[in-house]
C-alpha cells in the first residue's frame, strides 16, 4: 500500500471537529461504526488457555473484535507492526506487549498485566475503538492517532507530518487489506511470562500483589510529595 492513501495533511477531515461516536466522515471510504458492548473491566474472563501457560492469540483477536467491533485482521495488522505478535515486546519508550501499549495508557484502560495476552489485546482493540469513534470511523486517522497520540491529529487536521506515523499508517493498512493474517497460538513461558489468570478467570495473587505493591509505592511517594509541600509553606511563614 503506497502513502496514497493517506489524506493530505491540509485537508482537515470533518471528524476531527465533531468527537461523536456518530461523527460522520463523508468520503473517507473507510469507515467502522461506534461499538457497543460490556465495561472493559468485565471482558477478563480467561478463556483462551492463558492458565495452561499457552494463548490461542487468533481467538483472543476474533474475541476483541467482536467485544469492541472492530474488523478481528484490523487488530491483527496493528499486532503485527506493533510486535509480531511478540507478548513480551517492550519499546525503547515503554510500551508493552503485543499491542505496545504505554503504561498510563494500560491504566486508563483497566489494563492490569500489560503482558498477558488477552488483557493486552482487548485493551487495545478497546483503544483503536476510542479512536475510531473520535475520528469519526476514519481508519487513517484512528491509526494515526494510535501511533502518534489523538492530539496530534487533531492538531495537524491529518495523519501528523513525523515520519514515523507516516510509515506506520501504510504499513498497517497494506496488513489489513492484505489477506486474513494469522497469529498462532504462543507459549508464554518461551517469552518468560507466566500465566496471570486462573481457570475461573480471577486475576493471580501473584499479579494482584504486583498491582498493590505499585499502588503503594505511587501513594508513598505522593505523600512524600505532599509533605514536602507542606514543609515549604511552613518556611514562608
Amino acid at each position: 500500500m503506497t502513502s496514497g492513501i493517506i489524506a493530505p495533511e491540509s485537508t482537515v477531515n470533518p471528524a476531527l471537529t465533531n468527537t461523536s461516536p456518530a461523527a460522520s466522515n463523508a468520503g473517507a471510504g473507510l469507515e467502522i461504526q461506534p461499538a457497543d458492548g460490556p465495561a472493559f473491566q468485565d471482558v477478563f474472563a480467561s478463556r483462551f488457555s492463558l492458565s495452561s501457560g499457552s494463548a490461542d492469540l487468533d481467538a483472543i483477536f476474533e474475541a476483541a473484535g467482536q467485544r469492541y467491533n472492530v474488523p478481528t485482521n484490523l487488530l491483527k495488522a496493528i499486532a503485527k507492526v506493533e510486535s509480531n505478535f511478540r507478548p513480551n515486546a517492550t519499546s525503547a519508550k515503554g510500551a508493552m506487549g503485543i499491542m505496545q501499549l504505554m503504561p498510563g495508557t494500560a491504566r486508563g484502560l483497566g489494563v492490569i498485566d500489560a503482558y498477558d495476552p488477552e488483557q493486552n489485546i482487548m485493551g487495545g482493540a478497546k483503544y483503536i475503538r476510542e479512536q475510531l469513534d473520535k475520528f469519526g470511523g476514519d481508519v487513517r486517522l484512528a491509526l494515526a492517532a494510535y501511533n502518534a497520540g489523538p492530539g496530534a491529529v487533531v492538531k495537524y487536521g491529518g495523519i501528523p507530518p513525523y515520519k514515523e506515523t507516516q510509515n506506520y499508517v501504510p504499513k498497517v493498512m497494506g496488513y489489513y487489506n492484505g489477506g486474513d493474517i494469522t497469529a498462532g497460538t504462543v507459549n508464554l513461558s518461551s517469552f518468560g511470562i507466566s500465566a496471570s489468570t486462573d481457570k475461573s478467570g480471577s486475576v493471580s495473587s501473584e499479579v494482584l500483589a504486583k498491582a498493590l505493591t505499585q499502588m503503594a509505592f505511587m501513594k508513598m511517594i505522593e505523600m512524600q510529595m505532599n509533605s514536602s509541600d507542606d514543609e515549604k509553606k511552613k518556611s514562608v511563614f
